[in-house]
C-alpha cells in the first residue's frame, strides 16, 4: 500500500492507495477515528455496486450507518440537493463527532464535502473515490463546491477530508466512458508537471493502460499533493491544475452538463488551448502534434466548434476571474506550464485565432 501524506499542519491527512482492500476501509476508518455514526453519501450507480458492502462492514464494527443516495450526474451538485442532505443529517442526529463519507466520483465528493464543511460549521468527512477522475484529482486537495445556474463550482470552500482511501480495483466496474473522462485529468498532469507521465501514456493505449493504472494514480496524487502543500488556497501554483478547465467548464455549461462529462469537456478545453497556443507560437508543432495524438489515443479528441461569444459569457463567470481579467494556464512544453493573467478581450481573440 502506498501512503501519501498531505502535510498541511492541522489540516494534514493521509491518502491510501492500493488494489483490492475495499472491504477493509471501514476497519481502517474505525481504527483511526472511532466514529459512532457515519452518513454515506453516494449516487444511484455506485450504491448498487458498493453500498451494502461498506454498510455491512461498518455494522460489524457497531458503527451506526445511514445513507443518502443522489441521482448520478452533474445536475445533483446543486443548492437544492444540498438542502436535502442537510435535512437527512438532522433527521439522523449527526453531530460534530460524527462523519460524512463520500462514496463515489467527483460530484459525490464535491457535494458531500461541501455539506460536511457547512453542516454544524464543519464535521469530518472521508473520501472513498470510485472513479478514475476522482482518484487522480478531485478527492485530493480539499476543494468542495456546488454549482449555480450561472456556472460551475461558484459556491464552495477549501475543506479537507480526514483521509482518502483509493482502491484501484473498483475501477474494474467503471464504464469505459467514465474511465476516459478520468484520463483527461491524467493527461492534464502530464501536460503541466510530469514529462515522465507523458512517456508512460505514449507507451500504452486505452486497453493496456489498465496494467499500470496504480502507478499512474500514485504519480498524479503525489503531484497534486505537492502542489497543494505549496499553495493550498490557489494563489498561484495550484492554478496550474486548471489547465483546460476554463474552456472545459464553459463547454459543460453550454450543454447544461448533459452532452459531455467533465473529462470530455476538459479534453476539448485542452485542445482549444493547444490550437491557440500553436497559432500564437507559444508551443512548437512537435509539442502540439504529440498532445493532440495523445488526446486521440485516449478517446478525447472531439471535432466540435462552439459559438465563442457564448463560451466567453460563461467564462466571465468563472471563479478564476479577477475584475476584468482571468487567469489562464499555458504550456511551455510538455511537463512545463505557467499562469498568464489576460483580459477577456485578449482571451477571446486568442481562442478565435486558434480556431481559424
Amino acid at each position: 500500500m502506498q501512503i501519501i501524506n498531505l502535510d498541511l499542519n492541522e489540516n494534514s491527512y493521509d491518502i491510501f492507495i492500493d488494489s483490492g482492500y475495499f472491504n477493509s476501509i471501514p476497519t481502517m476508518i474505525n481504527d483511526s477515528f472511532s466514529y459512532h455514526k457515519v452518513t454515506i453519501i453516494t449516487d444511484d450507480h455506485v450504491s448498487e455496486l458498493y453500498l451494502e458492502q461498506i454498510k455491512n462492514e461498518f455494522s460489524k464494527l457497531n458503527v451506526i450507518c445511514s445513507e443518502y443516495i443522489i441521482p448520478n450526474g452533474e445536475s445533483s451538485k446543486s443548492i437544492e440537493m444540498l438542502t436535502h442532505i442537510y435535512s437527512h443529517l438532522i433527521e439522523h442526529n449527526m453531530t460534530r463527532t460524527d462523519a460524512i463519507i463520500a462514496l463515489g466520483g467527483g460530484v459525490v465528493g464535491d457535494l458531500a464535502g461541501f455539506a460536511a464543511a457547512t453542516y454544524l460549521r464543519g464535521i469530518d468527512f472521508i473520501q472513498i473515490p470510485t472513479t478514475l477522475l476522482s482518484q487522480v484529482d478531485s478527492s485530493v486537495g480539499g476543494k468542495v463546491a456546488v454549482n449555480l445556474p450561472q456556472g460551475k463550482n461558484l459556491v464552495g470552500n477549501f475543506y479537507h477530508p480526514s483521509a482518502v482511501y483509493i482502491d484501484t480495483e473498483v475501477l474494474n466496474t467503471l464504464e469505459e466512458r467514465e474511465f476516459i473522462s478520468g484520463m483527461a485529468e491524467v493527461i492534464k498532469y502530464a501536460c503541466i508537471k510530469d514529462r515522465s507521465l507523458f512517456d508512460i501514456l505514449t507507451s500504452h493505449d486505452l486497453d493496456s493502460i489498465h496494467s499500470v493504472i496504480k502507478e499512474i494514480i500514485i504519480k498524479c496524487v503525489q503531484t497534486k499533493a505537492n502542489i497543494v502543500m505549496e499553495d493550498e488556497k490557489e494563489s498561484y501554483e495550484r492554478m496550474l491544475l486548471n489547465y483546460g478547465h476554463t474552456v472545459g467548464h464553459a463547454i459543460e455549461k453550454y450543454y447544461d452538463y448533459k452532452k459531455y462529462n467533465h473529462g470530455e469537456a476538459v479534453g476539448q478545453g485542452m485542445l482549444y488551448m493547444l490550437k491557440a497556443s500553436l497559432k500564437a507560437d507559444l508551443i512548437d508543432r512537435e509539442t502540439y502534434d504529440s498532445l493532440v495524438e495523445l488526446l486521440d489515443v485516449y478517446g478525447l479528441l472531439f471535432d466540435e466548434v462552439y459559438p465563442l461569444e457564448v463560451l466567453m459569457t460563461y467564462m466571465k463567470n468563472d471563479k478564476k476571474s479577477v475584475k476584468d481579467k482571468i487567469n489562464i494556464v499555458l504550456l511551455k512544453t510538455i511537463g512545463e506550464s505557467y499562469i498568464e493573467k489576460v483580459t477577456y478581450d485578449y482571451l477571446e481573440k486568442f481562442l478565435m485565432e486558434g480556431l481559424c
